[in-house]
């Protein structure tokens, strides 16, 4: 393992269980301080744990964040921000399918507050200690269900999950995944910050918990693991020629194209808009 070096930070959201897990363990292998951004102190600490039996690191911390609530967003930055650290990574993991009709505690929809809204707000409140950082990447697990997409309803996202499965509110909250990744690369552009959107596979994690289990034990069956899960998400945070790419989508490890509408910059960049009014009010 290498030596933790307090130079190279990296924060993964949803770091105690699935891919957020294994990436977590193997960014603390290659000698990075990480912070494991959660809304468990308890299921964190025992990830924490378990990546320090593996990989000897002392450098792993648990910090509190729940991305269905704006407040627990803002104070979870600001405690970051507190602590004068720099960021070079910062792994927009964590997801949901809600499989039931729900609402943040701000009143969005769901899935889309946690999958996107959330991420958005945690991440602009870091953008300058990112750019300080510099060369700085920012990974967001998106999913190849925005494919599935045929466009967004923007009134529906202020209201809970309509659907009985989640997943048509899933694939919105995954286009725009894609669509904050392509727009947050050109909004950094010469800044060193670099941005990629992530597809890990379809992999038997916890994001799957609130689907009935009948079916979620089934579906499970035909899944990869967490370790091949999060093989895409390392390539885009680590690997060296990553570092001249930006705001792409990828699958398998590799460069993949978008859908169509995934590529839709006057979609993205509505996206943009409509989210800094929505974080603001």
């Amino acid at each position: 393992m290498s030596e933790p070096d307090p130079r190279r930070v990296a924060i993964v959201t949803g770091a105690n269980t699935g891919i957020g897990k294994v990436t977590a363990r193997v960014l603390a292998a290659a000698g990075h301080h990480v912070i494991l951004a959660c809304r468990s102190r308890e299921r964190a600490q025992a990830a924490i744990d378990d990546i320090r039996a593996a990989t000897g690191s002392e450098a792993l911390e648990f910090l509190e964040l729940d991305l269905a609530s704006l407040a627990s967003v803002r104070a979870a930055a600001e405690a970051f921000l507190a602590r004068d650290l720099p960021l070079q990574l910062l792994i927009n993991n964590a997801g949901l399918v809600p499989g039931k009709r729900a609402v943040t505690e701000d009143g969005f929809e769901m899935t889309f507050g946690v999958n996107h809204l959330g991420h958005f707000l945690f991440t602009t409140l870091l953008l300058d200690r990112l750019r300080a950082s510099a060369p700085a990447r920012v990974v967001t697990v998106a999913s190849r269900a925005h494919r599935k997409c045929a466009g967004v309803d923007w009134d529906a996202l202020t209201r809970p999950t309509s659907s009985t499965s989640g997943f048509p509110e899933y694939t919105v909250s995954k286009l725009a995944n894609v669509w904050f990744s392509a727009e947050l690369a050109r909004r950094m552009e010469g800044t060193g910050v670099t941005t990629y959107a992530v597809h890990p596979g379809v992999v038997a994690t916890d994001i799957w918990r609130r689907i009935p289990a009948p079916f979620r034990w089934i579906a499970k069956l035909f899944m990869i693991d967490e370790e091949e899960g999060a093989k895409t998400t390392l390539h885009c945070a680590l690997a060296p020629e990553a570092a001249a790419e930006t705001g792409l989508y990828y699958a398998e490890g590799a460069l993949l194209a978008a859908s169509e509408l995934g590529k839709d910059t006057a979609g993205a960049e509505e996206l943009w808009t409509r989210s800094e009014a929505w974080v603001a009010a």
